[in-house]
């Protein structure tokens, strides 16, 4: 099959959908499976085997400085229709995915929508609130173009229908096991995270440092901790507009802030942590949280968004109400003082994430493909309309 996909973030980037993307590049290539991905900045030119277009990107530099948003031009079109696609893919269509919603949709291909990101949500955090009723009912009118639309969680498929988005399913959660073990605890790693306090309880966070992760409602339960487990430290992975000001929010005494990390020493951070934190409330997903479960670290995280779809509460890990300070302060101490109960639940994480292979979700996901495309053709009109009569450019479906 040969799948034209439309990403709005890829490498260099580091973030949950980014992973997702690779992973299921990577798994559809060993499927035999052919990728033409279209994606905004500075990608490499090739991915697991996959020609990767490279889209021109400006910068958001007052609102998110490191995300780049693709500026649409002729020649994707040209790259879609010489390379005849079976079905269309756009991850996440806002902007630069958008745009290939409706260059799909002018040359008569199937397609299929993921909903990854909340964006509307996010436009309170980012102090646009005024933006979100207008990108709500943008991105129903995207996503209703497409066959197939997939969320992944299910309260997120829950929410892309409260939002209006048709004909949803689920596009199952996956987690690396074999990168992300428990195993690759790093005593080196454990000194650098505790800024050489290594025999001091640890609590870590990965993931970009922006004001949607709601990170600076770590700050209070963090000093009410140390005044019952005394030393109690808290690494904060990645980086993100954000970082500055929680530089400034956090006890420098007792927090460290490593940057972006990946490979080898993002497994590290993770196995060599205690416990993960996870306060943010707009998650659809939330894979960081997989990752640390699969290295056997239990997480603590907000009951909101997709988490609950992927803790367990008291047994593989802990919900806490948004907002429940003496509720994030009990679920760490309980963690940081007991550590067979630690123990026992970072192995419940364990086995958990070992039930979520990338290659059974990329399975499921060329599926959903197939349901796209025989959705499209058993229904197949011809293309009408003045608009269309003048630019859509419909091409034969793709047999081979």
């Amino acid at each position: 099959m040969r799948i034209a996909m439309f990403t709005e973030v890829f490498l260099p980037k580091i973030d949950g959908v980014v992973t997702r993307v690779v992973r299921t590049l990577e798994q559809l290539g060993e499927l035999g499976h052919e990728v033409l991905l279209f994606a905004p900045g500075e990608p490499p030119a090739e991915y697991a085997g996959h020609e990767v277009v490279t889209v021109r990107g400006v910068s958001l530099r007052l609102l998110y400085p490191e995300l780049k948003v693709g500026m649409p031009t002729p020649a994707i079109a040209r790259k879609i229709e010489a390379f005849h696609p079976h079905v269309v893919h756009t991850v996440n269509p806002v902007w630069l995915a958008a745009y290939g919603v409706l260059s799909a949709g002018r040359r008569d291909l199937p397609q299929l929508a993921s909903f990854h990101t909340d964006v509307p949500t996010y436009t309170e955090s980012l102090r646009v609130g005024w933006a979100r009723h207008p990108l709500e009912s943008w991105i129903r009118s995207i996503h209703n173009r497409a066959e197939v639309n997939l969320c992944t969680s299910g309260p997120m498929v829950e929410r892309a229908r409260d939002v209006g988005i048709q004909r949803v399913g689920l596009w199952p959660k996956a987690v690396d096991t074999e990168g992300y073990h428990p195993s690759r605890v790093d005593p080196t790693m454990r000194d650098r995270l505790t800024d050489g306090h290594p025999e001091a309880p640890l609590v870590v966070y990965v993931g970009r440092m922006s004001r949607e992760k709601d990170l600076e409602q770590l700050v209070e339960p963090m000093r009410r901790l140390r005044e019952r487990v005394p030393g109690a430290r808290l690494a904060m992975v990645g980086a993100g507009p954000f970082l500055d000001g929680l530089k400034r929010l956090f006890d420098p005494a007792y927090t460290v802030f490593t940057g972006y990390l990946s490979g080898t020493d993002l497994a590290a951070a993770y196995a060599s942590a205690d416990v993960f934190a996870f306060p943010s409330t707009t998650e659809t997903l939330g894979l960081v949280a997989l990752e640390s479960m699969a290295s056997s670290v239990p997480v603590v995280g907000a009951r909101a968004g997709g988490i609950p779809f992927v803790i367990d509460d008291e047994r593989n890990g802990y919900l806490v109400e948004p907002g429940d300070v003496d509720g994030w302060v009990d679920r760490f101490e309980r963690l940081l003082t007991r550590p067979e109960h630690r123990r026992t639940m970072g192995e419940a994480a364990r086995r958990e994430s070992e039930r979520h292979s990338w290659r059974a979700a990329t399975e499921t996901l060329v599926e959903f493909y197939d349901q796209a495309i025989d959705a499209h053709w058993s229904r197949h009109r011809p293309l009408t309309g003045p608009l269309l009569d003048r630019f859509a450019r419909p091409m034969p479906r793709a047999l081979d």
